[in-house]
């Protein structure tokens, strides 16, 4: 690993500063993915600004819902007692992810900006232009079972690895953060990127800004799941995963919000299939015609096409167990 240079500071603006003067420099708070991405020479910041000394692990509830801030731990947040009440989708998604271990050190900031687990990415004797623009991607024609089957490019089929993201989405989220030009509020649909031409660009944050927290509003769909499918039941990442939330009046769906990851290089919402959710009676028939409405637009690859199967069942799935309809 390359050597670094360290600072801790205790204020944002100070964290901010020390941005603006080393271009080279990372944030860094549990460490859980920018450490290993420096240990294999992925990354190799000059310097890291630790911001563990900032106020900025509150979680407070209000009449719109929730504040939380950037380094509350994943662990922390599935846990707290009322985001489990009233926001079950959050919580089951944290801890779908990772291990105990790493969900103990890892925060939400650091959860939102983790980087894709593409092996092509990891390895730097492969061509990557996520990690070096312009040298190519080596997994169109390389082995690209757990990659992207919506939104990818010519320049990139990586997926984004993160269960808490998907929830968010499908939570309605917003990202708050704080640069030199002062602060910002972007809703996550909005926060993370597609990888177009610059996949070395995950989200839309600005070199010198700092996610200072995240707020979620409270939700009236109150029938949730969230189903994660991977190759073993622990310390894996998703092949496709589904945050399902419904509002349900009877035995009609009168709104529905969908997301799903291990599909695309950001957390992909389902909104044509929540359109044609909204008014349903609930029934395994319609939720079979929502997961093949979900696919369309998919394509897969040569190692992944599994997945335009795979997606649909986990939809119809999902729903089937948020609704009631089946038994986790």
């Amino acid at each position: 690993m390359k050597q670094f240079q360290y600072v801790r500071p205790t204020e944002a603006s100070s964290a901010i500063s020390a941005l603006l003067k080393d271009p080279e420099a990372k944030f860094v708070a549990g460490g859980t993915n920018l450490l290993d991405l420096m240990k294999r020479g992925v990354e190799a910041p000059e310097r890291l600004v630790d911001i563990n000394r900032l106020p900025l692990r509150d979680i407070t509830k209000s009449s719109q819902g929730f504040s939380i801030g950037a380094l509350t731990l994943n662990s922390t947040l599935a846990e707290n007692k009322e985001i489990r009440k009233d926001l079950p989708l959050l919580s089951q998604a944290l801890l779908a992810g990772a291990s105990a271990q790493l969900r103990n050190m890892a925060t939400v900031g650091g959860n939102l900006l983790q980087r894709t687990r593409c092996p092509y990415f990891y390895d730097t004797s492969m061509p990557c232009n996520k990690r070096m623009p312009g040298s190519g991607c080596g997994a169109l024609n390389g082995f690209n079972r757990m990659h992207a089957i919506f939104g990818a490019s010519e320049h990139c089929i990586a997926v984004n690895p993160s269960d808490m993201n998907v929830a968010l989405t499908a939570l309605d989220a917003t990202i708050h953060l704080s640069g030199p030009r002062g602060k910002r509020n972007i809703p996550i649909q909005d926060f993370h990127r597609l990888p177009g031409d610059q996949p070395e660009r995950d989200t839309v944050i600005g070199k010198n800004e700092l996610i200072t927290g995240i707020s979620v509003p409270t939700s009236a769909l109150k029938h949730v799941h969230y189903l994660k499918i991977r190759d073993r039941s622990s310390y894996a990442f998703a092949l496709v995963s589904v945050a399902a939330a419904l509002d349900i009046r009877g035995n009609t769906i009168r709104k529905a919000s969908l997301a799903m990851g291990g599909v695309a290089h950001k957390p992909w919402r389902l909104a044509e299939v929540e359109n044609f959710l909204a008014g349903k009676q609930i029934s395994a028939n319609v939720f079979q015609e929502a997961g093949t409405l979900a696919m369309r637009g998919a394509r897969a690859y040569e190692h992944n096409e599994f997945k335009l199967k795979l997606g649909p069942l986990s939809i119809g799935h999902a729903l089937s167990i948020a609704s009631g309809l089946v038994k986790a």
